[in-house]
């Protein structure tokens, strides 16, 4: 559907509805579904690139709890990507990954970490604080596009979305448990170098 509105100058100009527009399919596209769509997409990258990144904090951390509570997320993490697929599915959307500037920017920051940090609970603690932020990232995207979604009357989209957001929160207290138990306490006991 087209609207036409007059400029200031008295000529019409043809625009997308801000509201609707059929689109393929007779699936109504607004302007949230396009933002829904991007932000998916986004944490579609985000997650994939995680696959990647985990294993490496993984070979570089020393705390048996912080390698099982990693290990561990890296499984649900692979879940959450088959996840997402279904989301996209369930929009009748082909699963598309777009570079998400946010995550790589974590992602980088966390590599740097692990480089410079001193093997031991001082890298141990580096690494949960980036894999903190990262869930906190992840927390805040889930948490937006689960209430897009819920907007949008997309039901699937809201209880896949909800799952994950979920395991996110989890994996943050988590990790918070693992620093507060044991990590944090070694890392404050050691020399700075």
């Amino acid at each position: 559907m087209k609207n036409t509105k007059s400029n200031q100058n008295g000529s019409t100009k043809n625009r997308m509805s801000a509201d609707t527009a059929t689109i393929e399919g007779g699936m109504k596209s607004s302007q949230l579904m396009k933002l829904f769509e991007d932000e998916l997409k986004d944490i579609y990258w985000a997650e994939k690139a995680l696959t990647k990144a985990i294993p490496k904090m993984i070979r570089n951390s020393t705390s048996e709890e912080l390698t099982e509570a990693l290990k561990s997320h890296l499984t649900e993490t692979e879940e959450q990507v088959k996840r997402l697929e279904q989301v996209f599915e369930s929009i009748d959307e082909k699963p598309v990954a777009k570079k998400c500037e946010a995550m790589s920017g974590l992602m980088k920051e966390s590599e740097e970490i692990m480089k410079e940090g001193e093997k031991g609970a001082m890298r141990d603690a580096g690494i949960i604080s980036s894999g903190q932020k990262v869930e906190h990232y992840e927390i805040a995207s889930y948490g937006t596009l689960r209430q897009f979604a819920e907007t949008l009357g997309l039901d699937e989209a809201v209880g896949l979305l909800e799952q994950t957001l979920e395991e996110e929160k989890a994996a943050d207290v988590k990790l918070t448990e693992v620093a507060v138990t044991a990590v944090n306490v070694e890392a404050s006991q050691e020399e700075a170098a």
